[in-house]
């Protein structure tokens, strides 16, 4: 699993440097603000269509790992509301048992 992950950000990291690069030379090309944006219009949908489906790969596998997180912080959170409930009711029986041995 880890071999996994860190195929996945070494991936993401080359991924974040091409773009880099591409956005960087593209920024520092001598054109006017409209040309630069529309270049960059194109570029990031040409990158879209061509890598459609790593992308949606890669969103996938976010929002299932997001759901994974949530669903294991909602379990502690169930667990740990437990066990207050359960220190209250024991609280509660122990407050009961000593009001009965005084009566």
């Amino acid at each position: 699993m880890t071999n996994k992950n860190s195929s996945i950000s070494f991936a993401m990291g080359i991924l974040g440097g091409v773009l880099g690069g591409i956005a960087a030379g593209i920024l520092f090309a001598p054109k006017s603000g409209e040309e630069t944006r529309e270049e960059l219009k194109e570029c990031a949908r040409s990158f879209a269509q061509k890598h459609a489906p790593q992308i949606d790969k890669a969103k996938k596998q976010a929002l299932e790992s997001i759901d994974l997180v949530k669903y294991k912080i909602e379990r502690q959170c169930n667990k740990l509301t437990d066990a207050i409930k359960a220190k209250n009711m024991q609280k509660a029986k122990e407050k009961e048992y000593s009001s009965e041995e005084l009566n």
